[in-house]
């Protein structure tokens, strides 16, 4: 729905509109909820008038509408920043829900001046729009525009810290620490092996079950029923091809060792990857209510660092599972393939371009390179 139809539903509502179809007999001030006034300043003149046909829709109209149903997302990010705002509110006596376009961009307006990052920002913008009523919405405008400008100046004065993508040399030094003989090295194993295969993003691999796994000679196939480019979980099947030279790091390998751990541990269905104690047995999860036997991304993050700090990797405390995506990508990048669908990437992914296909480019035309080619062909 349209700011401007909801500008006129406040109307409706508190009877500054005459009946349908007939004409204004006088210029009304146009106030309502989304009015924001500076001291001194008077507000405008009404819209014209409507009738009855700008509030009509067709029959094939209000199908559409009547077949359309909104998602209700549960993401528990949103519920955090709707508790943020709500508790904002109710320290400064405002109304959260339905809020003011003004008391919108004041929300904004303060989390401008503690100084969130731009994106941070936006996701809170959207948590607080999308939780008030359809016909109540408040204005974007305004906020888009501040936050806009304050994207402009926060960059000059930022640098986003990337995650630091974990290259070949590094992933086999990580996958080497895995105990080949222990239930907690196999597992790691075979997370690091088809976690980088896969490009999977952390809560993808935590959320990953048995049953959506297959797996024979030539590859493994996992089922992501669910991802960031698939609210709607309409569920896509990602392979990783096996590497029958190097053992090491063959996703095959790695996941029949992981899948016949799993069944001496009497695990044949639910969770693929589990929580293990320091003996190698299943953790008891009877207090874990929200995930159950599934962990969260953040132990998925936890192992990855671990095995980070036990091969030795420098800066091993900024590494992060999403580092195995990115090395991946990369990897995939720089063979000249493309890793879109494989990460389950939107097609046409400007990330992709930027992050991946454009930076391989870039390095493979670097001017350094045929200096170096030069140099080479004079010594040979």
């Amino acid at each position: 729905m349209s700011d401007d139809s909801e500008v006129v539903d406040a109307e409706l509502v508190d009877d500054h509109l005459p009946a349908l179809a007939q004409p204004a007999a006088s210029p009304q001030p146009a106030v309502d909820r989304h009015t924001i006034l500076r001291p001194g300043e008077l507000p405008a003149i009404a819209r014209p008038a409507y009738t009855a046909r700008d509030f009509y829709v067709s029959d094939a109209t209000a199908e559409l509408i009547d077949e359309h149903s909104a998602p209700k997302n549960t993401d528990s990010n949103y519920r955090s920043q709707r508790g943020m705002f709500q508790r904002w509110c109710d320290d400064m006596g405002r109304v959260a829900n339905p809020c003011t376009t003004a008391t919108y961009v004041e929300y904004i307006a303060a989390m401008i001046a503690r100084g969130y990052a731009p994106n941070s920002i936006k996701t809170h913008k959207s948590a607080i729009r999308s939780m008030q009523p359809e016909d109540a919405k408040p204005g974007t405008a305004v906020a888009n525009g501040m936050i806009k400008e304050y994207a402009k100046a926060w960059a000059k004065r930022n640098r986003v810290k990337k995650a630091p993508a974990i290259t070949d040399p590094m992933f086999r030094a990580m996958v080497a620490t895995c105990d080949p003989r222990h239930p907690i090295g196999i597992r790691d194993r075979w997370a690091l092996t088809v976690g980088r295969g896969n490009l999977h993003r952390r809560i993808e691999l935590a959320d990953l079950t048995i049953p959506q796994i297959d797996v024979d000679d030539h590859g493994v196939t996992h089922w992501v029923a669910m991802s960031k480019t698939d609210q709607d979980a309409v569920g896509e099947e990602s392979w990783i091809p096996a590497e029958p030279g190097d053992p090491l790091i063959c996703p095959v390998d790695a996941t029949r060792a992981w899948l016949n751990c799993l069944h001496r541990l009497g695990v044949r269905d639910g969770p693929a990857y589990r929580a293990l104690t320091v003996a190698g047995t299943l953790q008891n999860r009877a207090t874990a209510t929200d995930r159950g036997e599934h962990v969260t991304g953040d132990a998925i993050n936890d192992m990855v660092r671990g095995r980070a700090h036990k091969a030795g990797l420098p800066n091993w405390q900024d590494i992060t599972a999403h580092g195995l995506r990115r090395g991946g990508a990369q990897a995939i990048a720089d063979a000249g393939g493309d890793p879109t669908k494989q990460g389950r990437w939107a097609p046409g992914s400007t990330v992709v371009k930027k992050e991946y296909l454009d930076r391989a480019q870039s390095r493979a035309d670097n001017p350094w390179l045929k200096v170096q080619e030069k140099r080479r062909k004079a010594s040979g």
